[in-house]
């Protein structure tokens, strides 16, 4: 489903090595657009998945298990099957926790589960059924220390992350505590952020209030999460089916939702999560998606070279 806004795919870009730790962020900053597969597993899947095609790794909490010792295996050995081919110390790796953004309260309460995932060296998270914007203040606010006041007081609280759990993730970034204190906040609030905090608006409640909860200061992404949408809406088979058959009409709702999330994302400045197959990735670079999900490699190698992208970058 193509934004109504068009921006260009991306500009040619050489690599002469990383130059910040999250790579998503060094390819958003140099306009290319990112492509993300799975990441899942402990330690051994991780090894293996260092020298993954993929820009990012999506690892689902949200539908399996909720399992922050293996999730610090899987960086482990992330991190020692590394480096990735253009050389950072892994992929990015972003989680979705089964935290929902239901309301300001909901997200208070389990605060803690963003502080043991970020503690794991991850390198975002990503807020299922953002529903409000209060709620999404307080999932931005659980990520951040109290160090870094980029909008405290205009429109964040301040950060609520403790001390202390920086030891294993410092590690796994490849820097000192102090360092890491530095580079653990949210891009591109802070610009030396290496964390990215994005959300999905994926339900009635959330669609009603999307103009409220995209221009929570401290995001980098937003989706309209298409397949709890379809759903949601009672299109069970389009939940199923979407993004694996391009061309098909979809629900007049269902576009509307689209285009709803992806322009007003795009009009706050954040960058857009969708899918894209073979068939309309070129489609989807034009309308301005920069984080292409479906982990298909032959759609991120279209991309790419679309975009005057040349690997291993």
């Amino acid at each position: 489903m193509a934004a109504p806004l068009a921006r260009s795919a991306g500009k040619a870009t050489t690599y002469s090595g990383p130059k910040r730790i999250n790579k998503a962020i060094e390819l958003l900053e140099s306009g290319q657009p990112v492509y993300y597969g799975y990441g899942r597993g402990g330690y051994e899947e991780g090894k293996t998945a260092a020298k993954t095609w993929a820009d990012v790794l999506m690892y689902d909490m949200e539908g399996a298990a909720m399992d922050f010792t293996q999730l610090r295996e899987f960086m482990r050995g992330l991190a020692d099957g590394g480096p990735t081919a253009s050389g950072h110390r892994t992929p990015a790796v972003f989680v979705t926790l089964p935290l929902y953004g239901l309301d300001e309260d909901v997200v208070r309460a389990n605060h803690w589960m963003i502080q043991q995932a970020l503690a794991c060296g991850i390198h975002g998270l990503h807020i299922c059924h953002a529903r409000d914007a209060n709620a999404v203040r307080a999932f931005v606010r659980a990520a951040r220390y109290e160090i870094h006041r980029q909008a405290v007081g205009d429109g964040l609280e301040e950060g609520v992350r403790a001390f202390g759990a920086h030891e294993f993730a410092s590690k796994i970034w490849g820097v000192t505590a102090k360092q890491y204190y530095g580079l653990a906040d949210t891009w591109p609030l802070n610009p030396k952020g290496e964390l990215m905090m994005g959300v999905k608006i994926e339900d009635r409640p959330g669609l009603a209030n999307t103009e409220s909860i995209v221009r929570v200061p401290g995001l980098s992404f937003a989706e309209w999460g298409p397949r709890d949408t379809s759903y949601a809406s009672g299109h069970l088979d389009v939940a199923f089916d979407y993004g694996r058959k391009p061309g098909v009409v979809q629900p007049p709702a269902l576009v509307a939702a689209a285009n709803r999330v992806i322009r007003a994302s795009q009009e706050a400045g954040l960058h857009v999560l969708d899918n894209a197959q073979k068939e309309d990735i070129l489609e989807q670079l034009a309308a301005g998606m920069k984080i292409i999900a479906g982990g298909v490699p032959e759609v991120a190698e279209i991309g790419r070279k679309h975009t005057g992208r040349t690997m291993p970058w």
